[in-house]
């Protein structure tokens, strides 16, 4: 995609227009003081008295809400879902640069915040390509509103950088474009095209939002090798507060906000991530939603697919081997079809999928 001659990124605005700014319908897990919930795990007589500290949430979503005030969040971690990724890959024969697994943990957790914002029964995709063929081909990751992620990487393993080199999501997509995808169970698909101007995956969004008619929205990501995170912060239409009153929470929050760092986001529970950042706030933090890899690939859908080709290309590929192997490149199921069952695929009786 080609750069627009302003330094202001390609949008296509659309997607995320129908994202919801606010829902909860959990009951909170307490009506005290989130401070007064969590400051035990902080301080100095907690840590001296031997108790076990909390370990890192793994595969949850939470939606906290700052008391009296219009500004909301979540937080998401993620570990079994996003090793479920990387051990897919690690099922191919090529080996998979750290870069390009970091890359898989933020996607995974962007789509995850923003699915759990959708108004409606759907999928939320985020797929990267670069300009030009390099290293990596394509990056992407969704989301269903059911929690189900799952997310892949093409890429060229004879130009993929090493782990010692500097190779950051700029580098490796440089030049390209950010696709964010909203697929409703019913009704209308919606797209917006981010161009990559920038140096990570959250400025790209942070980039959408502040260029869009969205609320303001603020999203921070973080991945090791390990586990997973993010964090979203977003305005809420005024009720509670003034305008005036709303704008300087939002700038002190996100602020601090601004010094959480990556090892901190992958290592810390939930609780502790929101008591370092937030300790001097009242917020209600919501009970936690669980999240898992799952795909959506069947012998069904697959068979779909082939029927798009069209029975003659499906001859001509049994014409040069006895049987159509179709792989998923998620979780790298083989559907296979043999001469007899491709042809059922075209006859007038339904064909047989199991």
């Amino acid at each position: 995609m080609n750069k627009s001659s302003t330094k202001r990124p390609f949008v296509r605005p659309g997607a995320l227009d129908k994202i919801e700014h606010l829902s909860y319908i959990a009951a909170p897990l307490s009506k005290q003081p989130f401070r007064s919930a969590c400051q035990e795990f902080s301080s100095p007589s907690h840590q001296a008295s031997g108790k076990v500290m909390p370990q890192p949430d793994n595969d949850v979503l939470q939606r906290f809400l700052f008391e009296q005030s219009d500004v909301r969040g979540e937080i998401v971690s993620l570990q079994d879902s996003y090793q479920a990724v990387l051990a897919n890959h690690r099922r191919s024969d090529q080996e998979i640069p750290a870069a390009i697994d970091t890359l898989l943990g933020e996607f995974l957790s962007a789509a995850a915040l923003l699915s759990a914002t959708l108004k409606f029964d759907g999928i939320i995709t985020l797929q990267a390509k670069p300009k030009n063929k390099g290293a990596l081909e394509l990056i992407m990751a969704d989301s269903t509103r059911h929690n189900n992620l799952r997310a892949v990487a093409r890429y060229d393993a004879s130009n993929a950088p090493s782990d010692d080199q500097a190779c950051d999501f700029r580098s490796l997509l440089d030049g390209g474009y950010l696709l964010i995808t909203i697929d409703p169970a019913k009704g209308e698909r919606y797209q917006s095209v981010i161009a990559i101007e920038h140096d990570s995956l959250s400025e790209c969004l942070n980039t959408y939002f502040q260029q869009s008619e969205q609320l303001p929205t603020r999203i921070w990501l973080a991945a090791d090798e390990n586990r997973a995170g993010g964090l979203l912060l977003q305005a809420l239409p005024v009720q509670l507060q003034s305008l005036e009153q709303r704008s300087e929470l939002w700038q002190h929050l996100t602020l601090l906000v601004d010094t959480l760092k990556v090892d901190e986001q992958v290592t810390l529970s939930h609780r502790q991530q929101l008591h370092r950042l937030f300790h001097q706030e009242e917020l209600q933090l919501f009970e936690p939603t669980a999240l898992q890899f799952s795909c959506s690939c069947s012998r069904a859908r697959t068979a779909s697919m082939l029927i798009s080709l069209g029975e003659k290309e499906i001859q001509t590929m049994l014409d040069e081997q006895t049987r159509i192997d179709v792989g998923c490149e998620f979780c790298h199921y083989v559907y296979q079809f043999n001469a007899e069952q491709a042809a059922r695929l075209f006859s007038t009786e339904p064909p047989t999928l199991h």
